[in-house]
């Protein structure tokens, strides 16, 4: 009985010791929260009866998408982020990143890419994913018609010493 009781301590004090030292892995850690720049809009909004809810600062840094785009703007004009579109500058419209935003666009065919400033809503095609200044598209080499596939990708959110930019991969 005695032997038996030694045997079964000895074997606890084992059991916990060989626990205590093997190494444990740690689980990652949770990225940690995002704090939102000053002065996005980030509201949702309604166009021909279609409910859009622009994307979390998280989820933006996140996005990549491909998919058609497209000319837009008129010079002159107000964007929903209250700029004016001018004629020769780089500016998008996307329908649910946060205003003001920054993404690369590649042209698909060629491989060219600009950053582009996200400062407007669109495109309301639905198969397009974002609508483009015309310079934009000079520079990418897009189709003089106005369309072509591209690549977006989330440069940074924002504008200023609030921006935000995307982690490193």
């Amino acid at each position: 009985m005695k032997k038996a009781i030694c045997l079964f301590a000895l074997t606890a004090v084992l059991c916990s010791l060989l626990t205590d030292c093997r190494r444990r892995d740690k689980a990652a850690p949770a990225p940690a929260p995002v704090a939102t720049p000053k002065g996005l809009k980030m509201s949702p909004y309604t166009v021909r009866g279609v409910r859009y809810r622009p994307m979390s600062v998280q989820q933006a840094l996140q996005y990549t998408e491909e998919g058609e785009a497209s000319f837009y703007g008129q010079a002159g004009t107000r964007s929903a982020s209250g700029e004016i579109l001018r004629a020769g500058t780089l500016y998008a419209a996307h329908r649910t990143l946060p205003l003001p935003s920054t993404v690369r666009v590649t042209n698909l065919r060629n491989g060219k890419s600009c950053e582009v400033r996200v400062i407007d809503r669109g495109p309301f095609h639905r198969h397009r994913i974002i609508d483009l200044s015309r310079e934009v598209g000079r520079r990418i080499g897009m189709n003089p018609h106005g369309t072509g596939q591209v690549r977006i990708e989330t440069i940074s959110i924002g504008r200023g010493k609030d921006r935000v930019y995307r982690p490193a991969d």
